[in-house]
């Protein structure tokens, strides 16, 4: 019984990781604004090695249409600037010595309909993710009630609560969605 509910604890863990996950992708979708967080899913090949733009980089926003990118090597401004372009952010970096500049253009409504449906499938990832670990909590917990280690009334008591845990984080993933949403759909 007391194994049940530790693994309870380690499902939300779990779930909750998916919902980090998802904040963190909505958070690279381009909304007119902005973030240093659009350049996260930048992966920079420098030296033989493959490494996020924010190790080879300072990542600043200067103003709300800005990005300004950095970079600590002037001899590595080129793999920078291939690696921004080749990440298909719609983003096309301006050299100024070993600093990239990143003007931000408007949205116009054509790409915020196409933002609003990557954020959806962000979304359903994540919803995707959560069911799964659902499905793992149950199949847990009928091995437990099957091998005897735990009874029928708190077998039927822990997998109520999974699935409430399940719900309650679906719902908070809906929500994470319609605020990115909203955010996309700004003029």
């Amino acid at each position: 019984m007391a194994a049940a509910k530790f693994d309870l604890k380690e499902l939300e863990r779990r779930m909750r990781g998916s919902i980090d996950a998802l904040k963190k992708e909505l958070g690279g979708l381009r909304t007119g604004r902005a973030s240093i967080h659009l350049l996260d899913p930048v992966v920079v090949t420098v030296y033989g090695a493959r490494m996020p733009i924010n190790q080879v980089a300072t990542v600043s926003t200067p103003d709300a249409r800005t990005i300004a990118v950095q970079v600590w090597d002037k001899s590595q401004v080129g793999a920078v600037e291939k690696a921004i372009r080749e990440a298909n952010l719609g983003l096309n970096p301006i050299v100024d010595g070993a600093l990239l500049r990143l003007p931000i253009p408007p949205l116009n409504a054509e790409r915020r309909q196409d933002l609003v449906k990557v954020a959806h499938k962000y979304a359903e990832q994540a919803r995707v993710a959560v069911r799964n670990i659902r499905r793992e909590g149950m199949d847990l917990l009928k091995k437990l009630d099957k091998d005897g280690q735990m009874s029928e009334d708190d077998h039927h008591k822990s997998s109520a609560k999974v699935q409430e845990l399940t719900d309650r984080l679906i719902k908070e993933i809906d929500q994470v969605l319609a605020g990115k949403e909203a955010e996309i759909k700004q003029v």
